[in-house]
């Protein structure tokens, strides 16, 4: 493993950890609130990161950048307005992540620029550190929280796009939930047999636009900037 790999896995196995917890807390949280308590009876309402892990949702968050969490129990019946409100339980996850992202999107605004000006962002610097720590962490919740939206079972796109289609037509795309595990890894291993990185091209527009919008620097300058500071 090269040194650049090696300062990466350091920075961002505390911000993946991070993201999975909040993006999993929030679905708990938000459930609570609609009515249904079953994530903090079993104790999954914490921010430990611990009570989140999935070992292959993680793995793939090392791996690309995307993934998902253990999911939080959540019981529809329990809710005020079952239908209505999985969506918003769904949302939860994603939407957190994303307001994470523009959280440190506005501190890469504030923060790139002085750096850059006083003559701080170096490579090996403690403000370089600091700054490589804020392009990853909204370069992984981007990715985490874009990722689950897409419409596959288990991601929460699924149980979003569930709720909002009429009835017959949920009960009959719900009839795919098994094969959703299975459509997740044919096109990983696809891509990496291939190269063809499917994920990454239905991913790479909205994270380009989101990261611009939240940081107001182009992100692939972002991503060579973070090259340039792990290097």
């Amino acid at each position: 493993m090269d040194l650049y790999l090696i300062k990466e896995l350091l920075l961002v196995t505390p911000l993946i950890l991070f993201a999975l917890t909040v993006h999993e807390v929030s679905h708990g949280w938000t459930a609570e609130r609609l009515g249904d308590n079953t994530a903090r009876l079993l104790g999954r309402i914490t921010l430990n990161p611990i009570a989140h892990l999935d070992p292959m949702g993680t793995l793939l968050m090392f791996l690309v950048h995307f993934g998902w969490a253990k999911p939080v129990p959540v019981d529809p019946r329990r809710l005020n307005d079952p239908r209505r409100d999985m969506v918003w339980v769904s949302l939860a996850g994603p939407g957190s992540n994303i307001l994470l992202a523009a959280l440190f999107g506005i501190m890469i605004r504030a923060f790139v620029p002085w750096g850059m000006e006083a003559g701080y962002l170096q490579e090996g610097s403690i403000f370089g550190i600091f700054v490589a720590l804020l392009i990853l962490g909204l370069e992984i919740n981007l990715g985490l929280g874009l990722f689950n939206l897409i419409p596959i079972h288990p991601l929460d796109g699924s149980k979003i796009l569930a709720g909002l289609l009429p009835l017959n037509l949920a009960y009959q795309y719900q009839q795919f939930e098994r094969y959703g595990m299975i459509i997740i890894f044919t096109i990983f291993i696809f891509g990496q047999i291939t190269n063809i990185p499917i994920f990454s091209w239905i991913l790479g527009v909205p994270m380009a636009a989101l990261a611009k919008a939240f940081a107001g620097v182009d992100f692939y300058a972002l991503m060579r900037l973070l090259g340039g500071l792990l290097s």
